[in-house]
């Protein structure tokens, strides 16, 4: 994509510590917010960093509010693409941006806080891996049979040691996942899930 790679020359400098990736689907209400919040704290933490905010086919405003900001977050970078679903859209973030020293995913809907993150970065040079875990959280009654079942399954094949499986708030060392998300299909469903069993597995 010719836009693309126009915008990372003008965008990219020097070498990237932190890759932000943002899937995005219909958050025409949210989404300035959030990804003004991110880009303001990551300012203030004096770290390197690249948001890649992913638009995932969104029906309403998103990709014109994310275009509209962009001009003003000199790292933002918004990617648009056909609707492929949230586990696809995510794994095509981690495998465009391997050249980041540092991964970290988190969603677009303003569930999780910017305010903490400090907490998570601070103790990237103790662990490979790092979660962010979801409390107080309000969700229906599929989503809650959903998680239940992907704790299940990634501690019957990998391990128990992570207790939200698929928390989209995760700080990940690029060099020891990037051959795992190469290694998986484009249409993966839930990379985040596959990637927590393996995390268990080798000791991040």
């Amino acid at each position: 994509d010719r836009n693309y790679l126009m915008d990372i020359e003008t965008k990219r400098n020097d070498f990237i510590e932190l890759a932000v990736i943002i899937p995005v689907y219909n958050e025409e209400e949210v989404i300035s917010t959030v990804l003004r919040e991110w880009h303001s704290t990551l300012d203030k933490l004096k770290i390197n960093f690249e948001i890649h905010a992913y638009n995932d086919g969104s029906n309403d405003n998103s990709l014109i509010i994310m275009n509209k900001i962009s001009d003003n977050l000199d790292r933002l970078i918004v990617h648009d693409k056909e609707n492929s679903g949230h586990g696809p859209t995510i794994l095509k973030g981690y495998c465009e941006n391997l050249d980041a020293e540092f991964i970290f995913q988190v969603d677009s809907d303003n569930e999780m806080s910017h305010e903490d993150f400090f907490k998570i970065w601070e103790y990237r040079e103790k662990a490979d891996f790092i979660l962010g875990q979801r409390d107080g959280r309000v969700s229906n009654l599929s989503r809650k049979i959903i998680s239940w079942v992907s704790r299940v399954s990634v501690c019957i094949l990998y391990s128990n040691k992570v207790h939200d499986v698929n928390t989209p708030y995760r700080l990940m060392r690029s060099k020891i996942f990037k051959k795992y998300w190469q290694n998986m299909p484009e249409d993966t469903l839930a990379p985040n899930v596959i990637i927590s069993g393996i995390a268990g597995l080798i000791n991040c």
